[in-house]
């Protein structure tokens, strides 16, 4: 492959190209104002997870559900109900901390 210049055919397709999208107005429009997008913020993230206040029935669903799922993948031995536990225990295990320390004062 060659670095070169394009051949003229080529060039003069591209020209018009490039001549009917400056005149699209919308378009420019939306690339002026285009921001590059980061990442999510990590640290605000951290905090409104940290923030979290679950309530006592939230907290006995999801222990309900894992123990369900825990029992379901020992009893079974299905793949998706051993993920599907370990997605959802370590959501119940913070759940559970966050109520005791609210119930505790702390």
């Amino acid at each position: 492959m060659s670095i070169g210049r394009l051949p003229d055919h080529e060039q003069h397709v591209l020209d018009e190209i490039e001549r009917a999208l400056s005149r699209d107005r919308r378009l420019a429009r939306r690339l002026r104002t285009l921001r590059v997008r980061r990442g999510p913020d990590v640290t605000r993230l951290l905090a409104r997870i940290a923030s979290c206040r679950p309530r006592g029935r939230t907290v006995a669903v999801l222990l309900a559900v894992s123990v369900a799922l825990m029992v379901t993948g020992i009893v079974t031995s299905a793949p998706w109900a051993i993920w599907a536990f370990a997605a959802v225990w370590p959501p119940t295990l913070f759940a559970a901390f966050r109520l005791l320390c609210r119930w505790s004062g702390g």
